[in-house]
């Protein structure tokens, strides 16, 4: 599309990219390399949790009928005829009248129907006096009382964190089916960019783009296999091009050139590829590009760091998201505006916003006292989230609740 064009919805350009998204395939990894991977399948339980009762505290398994009488004023006094540790196998039966130390996870010895704690005993090994009477069942965890084998342990597209691959472990497997990493390539454009770190010459700034861009991108779980900086130049972008598609990615990442200035190469060298340039209705990042590239997704992102990061969040992770077989659009967190600000007429805002609690009450204020330009680098620094302001709204007002996209 030549031209300004009309201000177009959000919506509309993110259904065009999960339209042209799909899943990525699946290979079966271990539990230790399967951290923030996604699931290709439901994960069922294929042993109990737990696998056997067992008790949950330091003490003494017993027959609780035998010590209906026990106080501190009148201990009860019981042979203890059994020594049980966590990974024993020898779990003989508890004769009546008789008690078995037991120490936490130990297997319950058959015939026991409770445990004692044993801060109310006095802790003896030959013999044990209990000083409180135990109900039927106390401290005693039974055998799936959690999971029974078969039971659902992880649905399919679920993130694998500690906690769940945790659960997978207990549930006994040692490796899941997951989906693969999509392989993304990033290029900053631009000939006033200079490497972070060099020296600056006349006009130039260090280009902090390629290094926002690789964070999110492995933020996103997926892989980083290229990323490079490119000079206004037609030549020089079909080369990186050239050679994103030659190591094998499944997205594209560009930033910078996306506008209709005379020196924006992404529009320059992908409109005439099919590479579809529009104006959408949103702050920062008004000027997207998105399409296909001989089978693989390009995404052509304004230059400005703010705008870069608000376009990767609203395009980019849920275009990564979806190859991975999860849900495209992560729940937003909800806050009350700490100060008001005014918002630019018929666009969506995303401000760059921090966080802080106010007793029980999130509030969220922008991150930077300079506003919300797309240019203000150091906003990103401090930001939490970004305040998301419909399009309709003219202001935010103090105390006005606000959906917010967290960072990453």
């Amino acid at each position: 599309m030549s031209g300004p064009g009309p201000l177009e919805p959000v919506e509309a350009q993110q259904a065009r990219v999960l339209a042209a998204v799909r899943v990525l395939g699946s290979e079966s990894l271990p539990l230790g390399a399967a951290a923030g991977r996604t699931t290709a399948a439901e994960v069922r339980a294929a042993v109990p949790i737990p696998v056997f009762d067992n008790s949950a505290m330091d003490g003494y398994a017993v027959h609780a009928a035998d010590l209906t009488a026990a106080s501190a004023e009148r201990p009860s006094l019981l042979p203890v005829v059994a020594d049980l540790a966590a990974g024993t196998d020898l779990t003989p039966e508890l004769p009546q009248g008789a008690a078995a130390r037991i120490m936490t996870g130990a297997p319950l010895p058959p015939g026991a129907d409770a445990i004692v704690p044993v801060e109310d005993t006095d802790g003896g090994v030959d013999r044990v006096s209990i000083r409180r009477a135990p109900v039927r069942g106390a401290h005693i965890r039974r055998a799936a009382e959690d999971l029974a084998v078969g039971d659902s342990v992880l649905a399919a597209g679920v993130r694998l964190t500690p906690a769940r691959l945790a659960a997978a472990a207990a549930a006994g497997h040692g490796s899941l089916e997951v989906r693969r990493r999509p392989r993304v390539a990033v290029v900053a454009t631009g000939s006033e960019l200079v490497a972070p770190g060099a020296p600056l010459r006349p006009g130039s700034i260090h280009d902090s783009n390629s290094t926002l861009l690789a964070g999110l991108v492995v933020g996103a779980d997926a892989e980083l296999v290229l990323a490079e900086r490119v000079p206004d130049d037609d030549a020089a972008l079909i080369a990186a091009l050239a050679r994103a598609r030659a190591v094998g990615v499944d997205a594209i990442v560009l930033s910078g050139g996306a506008s209709v200035g005379a020196y924006d190469v992404a529009r320059s060298v992908l409109e005439p590829r099919g590479i579809a340039f529009r104006r959408i209705a949103m702050q920062p990042g008004k000027p997207q590009g998105f399409g296909v590239l001989e089978g693989v997704p390009v995404f052509a992102l304004p230059g400005n760091p703010v705008s870069v990061a608000v376009s990767f969040e609203v395009f980019v992770r849920p275009a990564l998201r979806t190859m991975q077989g999860r849900a495209p659009f992560p729940p937003p967190v909800h806050a009350l505006a700490a100060v008001g600000w005014r918002t630019p007429p018929e666009r969506r805002q995303y401000a760059p916003v921090a966080l802080e609690y106010d007793g029980p009450t999130l509030l969220a204020r922008p991150a930077s006292a300079g506003g919300s330009g797309s240019h203000l680098a150091g906003s990103l620094a401090l930001a939490d989230g970004f305040a998301v302001v419909p399009a309709e709204r003219s202001e935010v007002r103090p105390g006005d609740e606000l959906a917010v996209m967290l960072v990453g």
